[in-house]
């Protein structure tokens, strides 16, 4: 084998490697540049997918909640306790009385008058509620009076020495006749027996029948 034959084989034994070499690295830098994320592929372009947002609807009301609540009536605090005392002043019975509207309306004692007593900001803003000074321990309780129960509404006041009945504050169910009326009716913030107008505390400019409140029910349409 001559000199020229050994320098062709030499040229091709080292120059056909450099060139696949070379052929691979161009392919790669061209295509990927200088990461090694490339895939060999052109990225595709495409459209984002938009946020959707959730729909702003209130969470559906399911039991006792999904029930519409009745509508309410609006009867001065005095008018609806003398509607109940002067229809007997039951525990359990339904009474009527005429709201601010002249709506014939029905309520009971346990929704409607119990929380004349029990529920404290009703009567004026601030006020406490009877029952913070009318209470169980009739021992302890201003006039040894207990306005927190039916049985202590009708037990009366001046309990003392715990006795089981004291005097009558609801008119023996005449409610002109009711101490109870005697106490809570307060046109310009006076009575008309001259003791302060309860609850205590209570300013002049509350009406003399007490404050509108949410009561009863009107009959069905």
């Amino acid at each position: 084998m001559n000199d020229n034959t050994r320098k062709i084989i030499y040229t091709v034994l080292i120059g056909l490697p450099t060139i696949l070499i070379v052929w691979t690295f161009s392919l790669y830098f061209f295509g990927c540049g200088t990461t090694n994320t490339c895939s060999g592929l052109p990225e595709a372009v495409v459209t984002p997918i938009p946020t959707l947002h959730p729909a702003a609807m209130p969470a559906p009301k399911v039991g006792v909640d999904a029930v519409p609540s009745a509508p309410r009536c609006r009867v001065s605090a005095l008018k609806l306790l003398g509607a109940w005392v002067d229809a007997g002043y039951s525990e359990t019975e339904t009474f009527s009385f005429t709201d601010v509207k002249g709506v014939n309306c029905t309520a009971n004692y346990k929704d409607d008058v119990q929380k004349l007593f029990t529920t404290p900001n009703l009567w004026y803003d601030g006020a406490q509620a009877c029952i913070t000074c009318h209470y169980a321990d009739i021992a302890k309780a201003t006039k040894n009076m207990d306005l927190s129960s039916y049985s202590g509404i009708l037990a009366g006041s001046n309990r003392v020495n715990g006795a089981a009945k004291g005097n009558d504050i609801l008119g023996g169910g005449v409610w002109a006749n009711a101490l109870m009326r005697q106490m809570l009716y307060a046109p310009d913030g006076k009575t008309e027996i001259n003791r302060p107008p309860m609850p205590l505390g209570r300013p002049a400019n509350v009406p003399a029948d007490g404050p509108v409140i949410s009561a009863g029910t009107p009959p069905l349409p």
